[in-house]
Order: C-alpha cells, then structure tokens, then sequence
C-alpha cells in the first residue's frame, strides 16, 4: 500500500514572520497611480535625463506642477534653493512632506485653480517652472503659464514632460500640420525647445503614447497684438475654420465687432484667399489690430 505524503506550503507570510523580515509597503506601492488625474509617474532611471536637460544651479528655486510621489522632487532638491510642489491628490500631497528635505514645500491643490501670487508670495521671482503635466489638461495648464508668467517677470522658463502630440503642436509653424492656437499663443510669448523624447516605459503606468520634454523660454510678446484675451479669441475663431478661406473665416468675427471682412484684411495687408493656417505670428497680429 503506497502512502501519500501531505505537502505543507508556507506562505509568504508565514515566511517573513518566521524570518523576522515582513516586508513593508513604500509609499509608491501603497498609491497606486488614478486614471481621474491622469497619474503616470516617472521611473527612476529618466529621473537623472530629466536633471540633466533641466540644467539647474543652486539659486534657481522651482515650481513643480504634479509633484506625484516625489521622484523628480527629490532629486531636483539638493541641487537647488527651493521647491514649491503643487499637487492636487490629496494622499500624494500628505506623504509627501515627510520624504522630502526642509527646502520643498507641498501644496494641495489644483494648479488650474490655485492662487500663484499666494503660493510664491515669498519667493524670489522669477522662478522656474517644471513638472509631468496629465495628458487630459495639458492645453488648459499650458495656458495659464502663459498668461501668468508676466513675459519672464513671474516665470523665468518651464520644462515640461507632455504627450508628443501636444509637443509637435507646441513646436509647429505656420502652414506645418499640428500649427493653431496654442502654437500662435506660445510662439507670441516663449521660445520653445525640444529637450528629449520619452517612451512609454518611461513612466508607471506605461501610457499609450510616446512622450516629450520642452522648455518654455518665457519673454516679452513678439509682437503688438492690443488685447491679449480679444487676440486669443479671435485666434480660436479662426481656426475653427481653418480650412475656409481668410475672408470667410474672419466673417463672423468681422460682423461681430461692425467691420466689413473684406477690409479688415486689406487693411492688414493680407491675401483673403489665404487659410488661417498659413498666417504667421507676425500676420495674425497684424489682423488682430486691424478688427479688434
């Protein structure tokens, strides 16, 4: 008669207390990344790329959009003044503090939302902006750089980790595919450089989507364009029909404001058989003055 013997299995946890070595959790295993803020967080092995093409000396002090769990945040902070690190997850910006040394100070809330004056009231101005934006609000925090750097004053430049498609858009010019608003926008107040191209295991979780670092060189308007809000909307008028001709495109927002299309654009010294999308920064303020 064959006897069987009865296999005994010990966990894991019978063997990390047998041990005396249970492991604990970290803070990163403990937050796993939510898809609502759009969180993929950056690996350590970018971390030092991302330094190095940052360029930092040790007066600079920076604002960090997303600090998320930190890992850029504590690199960045024996090489520099200080850190202000805006972050709208509420655990990420309680567990954070702890890890970080005395010259990071952590902000819950949302960067769109957030009183800048405030957050920098003590701070030497200008100061340098970075930080992996979440692909869903990229545009709308790209735009609020914009309008709050006071051309460099506020702001001095802004590295930024973006969806490479948002990239391309930033660094086209006129008549390229991807050149609208937000490239006339920035290209009116910033220089841009393209600094490096990320994969999608760069980040965890990976995203669908290669990635992109560029650095806003915040500087005084490149041209005159009267109304920086009326300019921006007529902008985003035009390139909703981008396709049509300059005379039919400018029509609604020619009869508007009283003005006859036609005129507004010989007044700007333009072709009416052009498309929106052949204008330059140069042209588009010289139409913004001529109906605005």
């Amino acid at each position: 008669m064959k006897t069987t013997k009865k296999k005994t299995r010990k966990t894991d946890k019978t063997r990390s207390v047998a041990s005396g070595c249970r492991r604990r959790a970290s803070p990163d295993d403990r937050h796993r990344a939510r898809k609502r803020f759009g969180q993929h967080f950056l690996e350590p092995a970018w971390v030092e790329k991302l330094i190095a093409a940052i360029g930092t000396s040790a007066d600079d002090t920076f604002l960090e959009v997303g600090p998320g769990r930190g890992a850029l945040t504590l690199a960045l902070a024996p090489r520099v003044a200080g850190i202000v690190a805006v972050e709208i997850d509420r655990d990420l910006a309680a567990a954070l503090p702890s890890r970080v040394p005395p010259n990071v100070r952590v902000v819950l809330g949302d960067f769109l939302r957030t009183d800048l004056e405030e957050v920098l009231r003590d701070t030497q101005l200008p100061v340098r902006v970075v930080g992996n934006l979440p692909y869903n609000v990229a545009s709308p925090i790209l735009f609020r750089l914009l309008h709050t750097a006071q051309h460099g004053r506020r702001f001095r430049d802004a590295t930024l980790m973006l969806q490479k498609e948002v990239a391309d858009r930033l660094c086209a010019v006129a008549g390229q595919d991807g050149y609208g608003g937000l490239a006339i926008q920035v290209s009116l107040l910033a220089d841009v450089d393209r600094l490096l191209t990320l994969p999608p295991g760069a980040f965890r979780p990976a995203p669908k989507v290669t990635s992109a670092v560029v650095r806003l060189r915040f500087r005084e308007p490149s041209a005159e364009v009267g109304d920086p809000a009326a300019f921006e909307q007529m902008v985003r008028g035009l390139f909703l029909q981008r396709r049509k001709t300059l005379l039919n495109a400018l029509r609604p927002i020619a009869d508007s404001r009283g003005h006859v299309a036609a005129q507004v654009i010989e007044l700007a010294g333009l072709d009416p058989s052009r498309r929106p999308e052949t204008l330059t920064v140069p042209e588009m303020a010289r139409l913004a003055r001529a109906v605005l």
